[in-house]
C-alpha cells in the first residue's frame, strides 16, 4: 500500500514541478529536482506520455506537460461556476476603479490567479505579466490571505515566497519579517490588504479574502498605477473591494452543493 502511495505521491511531484517551468525539461534536471533517480523519473515520465498527460519533444529529449491538464482544469473551473457567478462582481469592481480586477484561490500550495478583468479604458493601462502564481510576499491578494494565518506559517510562507530576496520585488518592497509582520497587523485592523510599490514600479494593489462562512477561500483585488490609486483615493478603493468580497462571499460557488439548478437560484437572489 505505501509504493502505491510513494507512486502516487511522485507522480503528483512530476505534474507539479513541469506545470510550475510550463516548458520543457531534461531528464537530467527532473530527477534532480525531484531528488529520485534517473531510472524512476523515466518510467514515470514514459507512463504520462503514453496516457497523453506529458510529451516529449522529438528534438531535443526533453519533457513536458501536455495541454490535456490545462484542458481538464478548464473543465474543473467551468463546473465550479466560479467565472459565470463571480466575473460580473470582478467586472464591476474594475470598471468602478478603473484598474484590473483579480481573483485568486487558497489552493495547498498558496494562491492561483483564476479570473481578471480590465477596467481602465483610456490611459496608462495596468497589464501585470502573466502568471499562475501569486507571489504572496509582494502583493495585496498574499498579504490579505496570510494575514488570516496563523504569524509562524504565514512567515514562514511569505519567506517560501522570496520575503527578504531584495532581486524580488519593486522599489518599496518589505524584505524583513518583522516588517511584514507589522503591515499583517495593519491588513487584520483595516479588514484589507495594500501594496504600494511592492511588487512592480509604480503599481498599486488593494485586496481582501473571500470567504465561506468562515473558511478563506480566496481573494479579490484591483491594481493600477499609483496616479490613479494616490493615497487620497485608496479607503474608498478599499471599500470597493470589501465590497466585492462579500458579495462573492455570499455567491461563492462551493457552497452551491446542491448542482447547477440550486446555483441558479442562488444568482437570482
Amino acid at each position: 500500500m505505501r509504493l502505491v502511495k510513494s507512486l502516487v505521491e511522485r507522480c503528483f511531484d512530476l505534474i507539479t514541478l513541469l506545470s510550475d517551468s510550463a516548458g520543457a525539461m531534461s531528464l537530467g534536471e527532473i530527477s534532480r529536482r525531484l531528488d529520485v533517480p534517473k531510472s524512476a523519473a523515466h518510467r514515470l515520465l514514459t507512463t504520462m506520455c503514453e496516457l497523453g498527460w506529458a510529451e516529449q519533444d522529438p528534438e531535443n529529449g526533453f519533457y513536458r506537460l501536455s495541454l490535456r491538464l490545462a484542458v481538464v482544469g478548464q473543465r474543473l473551473l467551468v463546473g465550479t461556476r466560479i467565472p459565470d457567478i463571480c466575473q460580473p462582481v470582478l467586472d464591476r469592481l474594475a470598471q468602478s476603479t478603473e484598474g484590473l480586477g483579480r481573483i485568486a484561490i487558497v489552493d495547498p500550495d498558496g494562491l492561483t490567479w483564476i479570473a481578471n478583468s480590465q477596467g481602465a479604458r483610456s490611459g496608462l493601462v495596468y497589464q501585470p505579466e502573466l502568471v499562475a502564481r501569486v507571489p504572496l510576499h509582494i502583493t495585496a491578494n498574499g498579504k490579505a490571505w496570510l494575514a488570516t494565518l496563523d504569524r509562524d506559517e504565514a512567515l514562514a510562507r511569505a519567506v517560501a515566497s522570496g520575503l527578504g530576496n531584495p532581486a524580488i520585488g519593486g522599489p518599496r518592497v518589505i524584505t524583513t519579517k518583522q516588517t511584514f509582520s507589522a503591515a499583517l497587523d495593519e491588513t487584520q485592523e483595516q479588514g484589507w490588504a495594500s501594496a504600494i510599490e511592492e511588487a512592480e514600479p509604480g503599481v498599486a494593489a488593494i485586496a481582501a479574502v473571500i470567504r465561506m462562512d468562515q473558511q478563506v477561500v480566496g481573494t479579490v483585488s484591483v491594481a493600477g498605477p499609483i496616479h490613479r490609486f494616490s493615497p487620497s483615493v485608496i479607503p474608498s478603493v478599499a471599500e470597493k473591494v470589501a465590497a466585492a468580497a462579500k458579495e462573492i462571499s455570499s455567491l461563492w460557488p462551493y457552497r452551491l452543493a446542491s448542482g447547477p439548478s440550486a446555483a441558479l437560484s442562488q444568482v437570482g437572489r
